[in-house]
């Protein structure tokens, strides 16, 4: 590893995401510092708050980069173009799939919690509403003749219900509900869930 003369700040902002991500793989968040960030790169701890503000800093533009991967993970899952329902089941499979290949990479996203007063940048809100976008498009072809709203809200319910679903699978809660793995309980969601959306939609009642 060069030393800190032998880095452009962009590099060095690289590398210590990288390290970053390789220790909270290993550790899971709790066992990221920027300590173990500045030893395993061989700068100062003074060295990295020349590029990240504070620990907080680092971590979000650390998920902000899982967020990416995990992204272009979907865009392949979806890159045939299958038909909706088809590519919303591989959007789902891919999503879990992460999950399950880099658990605690994942549960950073959620784990995080900035301090007291601060909010979460803009960037990271965008690479979120990035990804609903993908199922939301799918379920607008699924079923075109329901306004863009339900659609909306249709993308957040099951993005919400996979996710719910792989939080208790890694914790594996699920065992203690009749021992279905992930993929079966999100198949099961998926299919009553997708059967109920292309139905025609029940007026409100008044």
């Amino acid at each position: 590893m060069g030393r800190r003369n032998e880095h452009t700040r962009e590099e060095l902002r690289q590398i210590a995401l990288e390290a970053a991500e390789e220790l909270v793989a290993a550790q899971g968040l709790s066992g990221l510092s920027t300590r173990k960030v500045a030893a395993r790169i061989g700068y100062t701890v003074g060295s990295l708050y020349m590029i990240f503000r504070n620990l907080d800093d680092l971590i979000a533009q650390m998920n902000e980069r899982t967020l990416d991967a995990l992204h272009t993970r979907l865009v392949a899952a979806v890159a045939g173009q299958p038909p909706p329902a088809v590519a919303i089941r591989a959007l789902a499979q891919g999503y879990i799939a992460f999950a399950l290949n880099e658990p605690n990479r994942w549960l950073a996203i959620y784990q995080h919690r900035l301090p007291e007063g601060e909010t979460v940048p803009d960037s990271f809100s965008e690479k979120v509403a990035r990804m609903f976008a993908l199922v939301q498009q799918q379920l607008m072809l699924l079923c075109p003749q329901r306004p863009p709203d339900d659609s909306i809200l249709a993308s957040r319910a099951l993005w919400s219900g996979i996710h719910g679903i792989c939080i208790l699978g890694l914790g594996q809660k699920l065992e203690a509900v009749g021992g279905h793995s992930i993929e079966e309980v999100a198949g099961s969601l998926l299919d009553h869930y997708l059967t109920g959306f292309a139905l025609p939609r029940q007026p409100t009642p008044s």
